[in-house]
């Protein structure tokens, strides 16, 4: 809906909370189903009673108001559960091996976060494209004034549209809290990378969303198995480097070693080069 929502990353811890605190008296699978409709259900009353005073003044005021959100909500996680890692585990269904590829062994669950992931992208992408509801979600964007004129709650939508957003948020938190760790810091370890996807991917598309995850993914998985410095490949040219050369603790950096902000650095390639991102389209 055109707002960047830095309190998107805290939707997924509360969603893995939600999930750790019902599956300790209902179970794992009732808790794959509650709990995001519960981070939906926060996500509206926040777009209803706080975000939608704040839409009317831009883009800037909305930034600010889901940056404060966001600290927020981590301070209200530790009243609660404590600044320590709750007991949240995989369900024993699901934990296990899925096969064994060349000595490596992959995750049952892994597997099951995958199949989610898919379905969850492929049910949305399916919404937005082939559906009534999606339209109406595209024009309460672009054609508020008209959409209104048709009879639709544009601002109805806006909040069913962000907790729905909030949920998707939840399921992420239920799948991914208990194969990482359910903690307060959660938030904090990807809701920059998530800041990333959106921006390089561009702003408002799935496909582009899609795209820039699995690119930003094989490229931290593969530059961390990569030795490889400017010195090396200076060697490798016959134009050898010593240790009293003009800048040598910065030649001598592998590529596994700057891989944690390789992704950032592509964010800054982005922004100079095509600030609409890979598959987005400029206002």
């Amino acid at each position: 809906m055109g707002v960047l929502n830095f309190a998107h990353a805290s939707f997924y811890m509360a969603g893995a909370y939600f999930a750790y605190a019902i599956s300790t008296r209902l179970g794992f699978w009732p808790a794959l189903f509650i709990a995001p409709l519960l981070a939906g259900v926060l996500g509206a009353l926040v777009e209803r009673y706080g975000l939608r005073a704040v839409h009317k003044h831009g883009h800037i005021p909305e930034l600010l108001f889901t940056f404060g959100l966001s600290y927020l909500m981590v301070e209200l996680v530790q009243l609660i559960w404590g600044r320590a890692a709750v007991p949240y585990p995989i369900p024993p269904g699901l934990d296990g091996t899925l096969f064994t590829l060349y000595s490596t062994t992959f995750p049952i669950y892994r597997g099951f976060i995958m199949l989610v992931a898919m379905l969850m992208l492929l049910s949305m992408y399916l919404m937005l494209t082939r559906t009534r509801i999606g339209l109406v979600i595209q024009a309460a964007l672009t054609h508020p004034d008209a959409l209104e004129a048709l009879g639709h709650n544009v601002p109805r939508v806006f909040m069913l549209v962000f907790g729905g957003g909030c949920a998707l948020a939840g399921l992420a938190g239920v799948v991914g809290g208990n194969a990482f760790v359910t903690e307060p810091n959660m938030a904090h370890a990807v809701g920059s990378i998530i800041f990333v996807v959106v921006v390089v991917g561009g702003l408002g598309s799935v496909a582009g969303a899609l795209l820039a995850s699995l690119l930003i993914g094989v490229l931290q998985t593969f530059a961390v198995a990569l030795d490889y410095s400017i010195i090396s490949a200076l060697t490798a040219f016959g134009a050898p480097i010593d240790a009293h050369a003009f800048g040598y603790p910065v030649l001598r950096l592998t590529i596994a070693q700057v891989a944690p902000i390789l992704p950032y650095l592509l964010l800054v390639l982005v922004l100079i080069f095509r600030p609409k991102g890979l598959l987005g389209t400029r206002e």
